[in-house]
């Protein structure tokens, strides 16, 4: 593995550390530094069959997920409700309600490597998740 290769491998490590806030607060840091925006490219919905466009649509893969609560067993509802607090900042009511409503929306737009670790943590708490490409 090359130098730069290694280096990559190690900001994507550090990076996998973050909480959602703070990948938040990252992008934004970035965006100012840089003088971008961060926009998502035209996605398809992932999983999706293949559309008119045939064998170009196949090519694009989504960057942005809509995060969604899918199922929350009643034995591993504290700990979920634990997770959506630390990576919502709802308050507990809001939490509880959220997790006992299932299927409900975690986040609206999300980076994939944002969403991954939602869906990430939620699986560890006990939890299901769906990501849908947008």
């Amino acid at each position: 593995m090359s130098t730069q290769e290694q280096q990559i491998e190690h900001l994507v490590q550090e990076l996998s550390k973050l909480s959602v806030l703070e990948m938040s607060k990252l992008k934004t840091a970035l965006e100012d530094k840089w003088g971008v925006k961060a926009a998502a490219a035209a996605p398809m919905m992932m999983a999706a069959a293949p559309a008119a466009g045939g064998a170009a649509a196949e090519s694009k893969e989504s960057t942005e997920f809509k995060v969604t609560l899918a199922e929350a067993p009643s034995d591993k509802r504290i700990g979920i409700i634990k997770v959506i607090r630390e990576l919502t900042g709802l308050g507990l009511k809001e939490a509880k309600d959220l997790v006992e409503g299932a299927p409900k929306v975690i986040k609206e737009t999300a980076p994939k490597a944002e969403a991954d670790s939602i869906a990430k943590k939620i699986a560890e708490a006990g939890g299901k998740v769906t990501l849908a490409g947008l």
